[in-house]
């Protein structure tokens, strides 16, 4: 569990939303919180099982987490990533 951080990103193995990406707010045992500050928000974040996740090796600082910040985060992550 301790692999699991606030402020990574992970991507969506499972669900209606696979294959989206989005940055753990927090963990609780074997689930983690998700958000992508548009659908998701930090107040109402997505609850998923820890093994429906896959983790992309890449650290944020949340000390600030709002809705802007993570949309920056997700949006610099896709430039990179094209």
């Amino acid at each position: 569990m301790d692999r699991y951080k606030a402020g990574m990103l992970a991507r969506s193995k499972a669900g209606h939303d696979a294959g989206r990406i989005y940055v753990i707010i927090d963990t609780d045992g074997a689930y983690v919180y998700l958000a992508d500050g548009r659908i998701r928000t930090v107040s109402n974040p997505k609850k998923k099982k820890i093994r429906h996740i896959e983790l992309i090796c890449r650290k944020n600082d949340l000390s600030k987490a709002d809705d802007v910040q993570i949309r920056r985060i997700l949006k610099e992550y896709k430039e990179e990533e094209f």
